[in-house]
């Protein structure tokens, strides 16, 4: 009897700890008990989890696993998918294994459990998984990560339709399936689109949710409706020659000349360069900017996912002038080391260079969930003139002149000039590099002549920022960098 009321003081004591009690003091009490009580504890403790991972205040994740095992490990972005820096212990003589970690509040990352060194499985009891180029993963998410709200289909707005297509190259002497997205209302129009082009293009579609994202932003007016191309490589053998390798050059030949004379020839497309786009990741990211380099006269618009930016690559940007490129580039910051280098090398280049850019690094890793979930960013800030309402070419009325802020790059003061020519209307705003106001700066009615206008931005974040000066029906915008 006096057994048995031990086992309820101790099980009454589990579960008040698994309302306030911390992770390491049910790990303490388990330790301190009976050997005989601890696997009783530890099965209790269990069952009032049925969600694992543990994340205990903002940063600090619990990884549990309860088996039979000679050893338990941890392997996903966090490791460069080795299991070796990420065991798991066992906790007493009971069968429950764990894993403290920190991690940032926001941070969303891919993983595994490897169990006995061999058997890679998903996380029994997260109900999390992302979608891998392996197949599906288990998704860690710490408590401020939100997760992208255009992946996911909603019934409730238009949606586009997506064709398949078989491209034959005389270039390359080879066929490979493509897939075309039309936006909606596309059958109903007579106007011409712009357009968006995806290299591993079958894979943004099924692991990044491409066309609901794209559904999404033209939904929400982020985006204009435009077409997409999906173009996969020849093969996952050919990718790294296609992409990054000898036949890289022949490869942007056929997208600009095959695949783009294919859909010009077919879809009402935009020719002008600034209306068009490029999206790829890691490899993908690599020929992007290639094609803008070499092709600026074809694509202006160019998004590089935790990008490869080989040496080749880096020295034509560095040894010449800049061109009229627009280029979107992000990275994880669990993302491979070699990349995070080369990236690392890249952004400061094309800031020197004076490109119209945005950089952001997000506490992810080297996955297809990052891309996915960042997908949004990219292609707002590719047509962040849409959400503007303004013109890319920077036409402006002869009733007014906005001047190039000075000093730039800034930190963290500047002054923004301009001219009108009679009293109007204006308002003076600087939006962020995702088309979101940072500050309004004036608003009102003004006097005809020169003025100039101190902007002071001590609470944003390094980065480029766009002033966008309206009066009437007319704007005009620059770009500013800041450089803490």
């Amino acid at each position: 009897m006096k057994h048995y009321k031990f086992v309820l003081l101790l099980l009454l004591m589990v579960s008040m700890g698994c309302h306030g009690e911390t992770f390491k003091e049910f790990m303490e009490r388990v330790e301190y008990a009976e050997p005989a009580q601890q696997q009783t504890l530890v099965d209790s403790f269990y069952a009032a989890h049925p969600r694992l991972p543990i994340c205990e205040t903002d940063t600090t994740v619990h990884f549990i696993y309860r088996g039979s095992a000679l050893s338990v490990q941890v392997a996903g972005d966090a490791t460069e998918w080795s299991p070796t820096p990420a065991p798991l212990r066992r906790l007493g003589s009971t069968n429950l294994w764990y894993r403290s970690d920190t991690y940032e509040a926001d941070a969303r990352l891919d993983y595994k459990l490897v169990i006995n060194g061999t058997s890679w499985i998903l996380d029994p009891r997260n109900p999390y998984t992302c979608a891998g180029g392996f197949g599906p993963n288990s998704e860690l998410r710490m408590p401020r990560y939100v997760p992208p709200p255009g992946a996911i289909y909603q019934a409730a707005i238009p949606h586009g339709s997506v064709s398949d297509t078989i491209i034959t190259s005389t270039i390359l002497k080879n066929t490979r399936h493509i897939r075309i997205y039309t936006p909606p209302g596309y059958t109903q129009s007579t106007a011409s689109y712009p357009l968006v082009l995806f290299h591993d293009g079958l894979e943004y579609l099924s692991l990044a949710s491409a066309n609901h994202i794209l559904d999404y932003l033209i939904a929400e007016r982020r985006i204009p409706p435009l077409i997409a191309v999906f173009v996969p490589p020849y093969s996952a053998a050919e990718r790294a020659s296609e992409y990054a390798g000898l036949k890289s050059m022949p490869f942007a030949a056929f997208i600009v000349d095959e695949v783009m004379g294919y859909v010009d020839r077919r879809y009402r497309t935009r020719k002008d360069p600034a209306s068009r786009g490029l999206v790829g990741a890691s490899n993908g990211g690599n020929i992007s900017l290639l094609i803008g380099f070499h092709y600026p006269q074809s694509f202006a618009l160019i998004a590089a996912q935790s990008s490869n930016v080989d040496s080749s690559l880096y020295n034509a940007y560095r040894d010449a002038d800049r061109k009229d490129l627009r280029l979107y580039l992000d990275l994880g910051t669990y993302d491979l080391a070699v990349l995070r280098q080369r990236v690392g090398r890249f952004v400061p280049l094309i800031a020197q260079k004076g490109y119209d850019y945005t950089y952001q690094e997000v506490h992810e890793g080297h996955s297809w969930g990052n891309w996915k979930g960042h997908l949004d960013d990219a292609l707002a800030f590719l047509f962040r003139d849409y959400a503007l309402g303004v013109q890319r070419d920077g036409h402006t009325p002869g009733d007014f002149q906005l001047g190039q802020n000075y000093p730039n790059p800034f930190n963290p003061e500047t002054t923004i000039p301009f001219e009108l020519v009679r009293d109007m209307d204006i308002q003076l705003t600087v939006y962020d590099a995702l088309g979101r106001q940072a500050a309004l700066l004036f608003s009102g009615r003004i006097r005809a002549g020169a003025h100039r206008v101190r902007f002071m931005a001590a609470n944003l974040a390094s980065g480029t920022y766009w002033c966008r000066l309206q009066g009437d029906a007319f704007s005009q915008t620059r770009s500013m960098l800041l450089v803490r």
